[in-house]
């Protein structure tokens, strides 16, 4: 009898290390985030290799495109089969930390100590020179270029608006009015019978400033009615703030869009049971929550 308890008892412990086992091998969504985050910052650092080196960055910048793109495969192949191999996550998590290294590695080669007698390896690594800095915090405001709708998006929708005004830094237009911001919905509930309350996230992942794009993590704090612009165009030129447009340079402006609360994270939820609807040429306020590096050379 004692011998066929303890058989079962190691038959249990074996069977359960072999499942935990299992479980630290599985992908998560945290995973899949941490890949993503990678991919964010590795854009921040092409952006540092652009002001040295424009040619070798575009070079990278192509392949950290197809990261991306691979991250967001991963990212809706484990939702869609709720598994994921850790081969095909690991992969792609090297390759990040791959291009990550040849981008710092290649900002440093071209970037010499400016001290002289140092110690071996020891160099001074200079602000990029010909770059600002937007800081994490500043808010934007943006119109759409197209309406977004709960019942239509799907998760990775892609979608565009433009900035209303100039975005200036220490008196230099960093990012000029008019500039393409790319949004992304990154999670959606469909108001259905037995969900009333329709909810919709969407972030920004990217700005583009004449012709060059930058990786940015935009977070949509408002969103304002407006109908368009009424000849305000030489006021918004000017820089005259992201809050000026509650001051009337929106033609039209109603003030918040009735209907939708804005909670953490760009959470849009519908209050009355209605899909969550934001229509073309609505403006969203957007706090960019990391710093970004703009090259205002020119």
């Amino acid at each position: 009898m004692f011998k066929i308890q303890w058989a079962a008892l190691t038959a249990l412990l074996v069977g359960g290390l072999a499942a935990l086992a299992a479980a630290q091998q599985s992908v998560t969504p945290v995973d899949i985030q941490r890949l993503q985050d990678n991919v964010y910052q590795a854009g921040t650092d092409l952006s540092q290799l652009r002001s040295r080196d424009a040619s070798r960055a575009d070079q990278l910048q192509a392949e950290l495109d197809e990261l991306r793109d691979e991250v967001i495969y991963l990212r809706v192949k484990l939702r869609k089969e709720r598994s994921l191999a850790r081969s095909e996550y690991a992969d792609v998590r090297d390759r990040i930390e791959d291009l990550r290294t040849r981008a710092r590695g290649d900002a440093t080669a071209v970037a010499p100590s400016t001290q002289s007698g140092g110690q071996a390896g020891a160099r001074a690594t200079p602000s990029p020179r010909g770059t600002s800095a937007i800081p994490a915090g500043t808010e934007v405001d943006v119109r759409l270029a197209s309406s977004l709708n709960s019942g239509r998006a799907v998760v990775e929708d892609r979608f565009e608006a433009t900035t209303l005004i100039d975005l200036s830094i220490d008196g230099r237009t960093v990012v000029p009015a008019g500039s393409v911001m790319r949004g992304v919905i990154t999670a959606v509930e469909p108001a259905t019978r037995t969900n009333r309350t329709a909810k919709m996230t969407v972030s920004f992942d990217q700005v583009t400033v004449n012709g060059r794009a930058y990786p940015i993590r935009g977070t949509v704090t408002q969103a304002i009615e407006g109908e368009g612009l009424k000849g305000e165009t030489a006021r918004i030129g000017t820089g005259a703030g992201v809050g000026a447009i509650i001051g009337g340079i929106l033609g039209g402006f109603k003030g918040a869009l009735a209907g939708i609360l804005i909670g953490a994270g760009g959470t849009i939820a519908a209050t009355e049971g209605k899909e969550v609807e934001l229509p073309q040429g609505s403006v969203l306020r957007v706090r960019i929550d990391s710093p970004v590096q703009i090259n205002t050379a020119r």
